[in-house]
């Protein structure tokens, strides 16, 4: 390779497998796998090797291109300052996508994988918004349950690899999540009890006592790979990758450590290991993605292509500004060595970061499953502290409008989101009923009952119908 790129500088057919990841996207290969590079390229960690795995039928095409090129995959790390590009090895196998997961359980069973780590997205938990809980009743989960044999949802494939350990007398592995899920351990723990008790008693009781859910905080804006960035890669490198990854040069991970066979010495390559992740959890969801959302729904209304553009638009960069400190960061709790406002001038730098080109689409992807998490939390502890919340309804409205499927200018918006069909009928009820919007208990659960909240969301609602965002914003930011 030529010299700016950097290459491992280990023997890769030295080193062994150790965790099996399972969601081999952009964020993971951007975030976990590069801290396991670090570690690798230091000497440590050779016996944690990264197996990947996938369980969506466009995984397999994954999964052939990396084939491909032995498993490596370029990262590129882009600011102002310029590209830091790296080839990394630390995944040495792919395993195939097959109906039934037969390789996927097959690895789970192997003695030589500790950690069973996964990236499912925030919608890929069967929580239900309405109780923030497990929702058993779901039909895949159901299916698991029944078929023990056969199971189809990750969950089911992990609880079928436990059962294989234990009946073998294998230590089991961990199970670690690495998404961006508050309390995503326990979260993911809750699904994997979820399937075991029902089938078998015994077996929850055994994970119960012996297999760690560690709960973890990840953080990297990581965007999608277009054509035109793998271009850009040829051209001004050299380097043809089929996958490529471009994000940001920030990354952080803070994770408790509670490991049940062991984990990599990840401490040496920066991530903090803490008693309790709450408060960072609190903190990153809260301002980093609930601000995300702030400045997604209201540029994608005007037109606004890139992140960064929306942080150069005087109205949207003053809307996030107003909702972060009026509403967002004061319910957010204390966090040890961590000034708040500090950290979210630490957020509009990034959000602002030109070479990472996020687009505006990304961030208002899948708000059916990220606005119960990121923005109607804060809307709750605001009005439970009997606090008004006008600019958090604002941006409820925002997305109620952007759901309505065309943008200020009459552009069609493509449908974003898997329930997108059912938004945009929501959103169309609520042009003249904002009630509508709002009847969404699965998303809004108990808020959407407060009189406050409704009220602030009408009024939003049917000034931007009857105004335009730009106005709205306007008077919003005027007081």
């Amino acid at each position: 390779m030529p010299a700016p790129i950097a290459t491992p500088s280990y023997d890769r057919a030295a080193v062994r497998r150790g965790i099996l990841h399972i969601g081999l996207g952009n964020f993971h290969r951007a975030h976990q796998a590069i801290y396991l590079d670090d570690l690798l390229n230091r000497g440590l960690a050779q016996d944690w090797a990264l197996v990947g795995a996938g369980v969506m039928s466009g995984d397999a095409a994954m999964r052939e291109d990396l084939a491909a090129q032995d498993n490596l995959f370029t990262v590129v790390e882009q600011d102002a300052a310029g590209d830091n590009v790296r080839i990394v090895g630390a995944m040495v196998d792919f395993l195939a996508v097959e109906d039934g997961h037969a390789p996927l359980r097959a690895a789970m069973e192997d003695p030589a994988i500790r950690i069973v780590s996964l990236t499912v997205t925030e919608g890929g938990y069967y929580v239900s918004a309405e109780t923030g809980t497990f929702d058993p009743s779901h039909p895949a989960i159901q299916a698991d349950i029944a078929n023990q044999g056969a199971p189809q949802t990750v969950f089911g494939v992990i609880v079928a690899g436990l059962r294989a350990r234990r009946a073998a007398g294998v230590a089991p592995f961990t199970v670690m999540s690495c998404d961006n899920v508050p309390h995503n351990g326990d979260v993911c723990r809750a699904a994997v009890m979820g399937i075991a008790e029902p089938q078998d008693a015994e077996l929850a009781g055994w994970i119960a006592e012996n297999v760690a859910f560690p709960n973890g905080m990840v953080d990297r804006i990581t965007p999608a790979t277009t054509p035109a960035r793998q271009a850009y890669l040829a051209q001004e490198f050299d380097l043809q990758d089929a996958r490529p990854v471009f994000c940001e040069p920030f990354r952080q991970w803070v994770l408790e450590d509670r490991f049940t066979a062991g984990r990599p010495p990840f401490e040496e390559v920066g991530v903090q290991f803490v008693p309790d992740v709450t408060p960072y959890e609190h903190m990153k969801i809260r301002i980093l993605n609930g601000g995300h959302a702030i400045i997604a729904y209201s540029g994608g209304l005007m037109g606004i292509e890139y992140a960064h553009e929306a942080m150069q638009n005087d109205l949207v960069s003053r809307f996030l500004a107003k909702v972060e400190t009026e509403e967002i960061i004061p319910i957010v709790p204390p966090v040890p060595d961590t000034s708040l406002t500090e950290y979210f001038e630490l957020i509009r730098d990034r959000f602002s970061n030109p070479r990472v080109e996020d687009t505006i689409r990304r961030l208002c992807l899948d708000g059916s499953n990220r606005q119960p998490k990121f923005i109607v939390p804060s809307i709750a502890d605001n009005l439970k502290a009997g606090k008004p919340v006008p600019g958090l309804a604002l941006e409820s409205a925002l997305w109620c409008r952007y759901c309505y499927g065309t943008d200020e200018n009459g552009a069609e918006i493509a449908p974003n989101d898997p329930s997108w069909d059912r938004l945009t009928a929501q959103a169309k009820r609520a042009k003249d009923e904002p009630d509508a919007w709002l009847e969404m208990g699965d998303i809004y659960g108990s808020t959407a009952r407060d009189p406050a909240f409704r009220e602030s969301f009408t009024a939003a609602l049917k000034a931007l119908w009857r105004d335009g965002t730009e106005t709205v914003l306007r008077a919003y930011l005027d007081g």
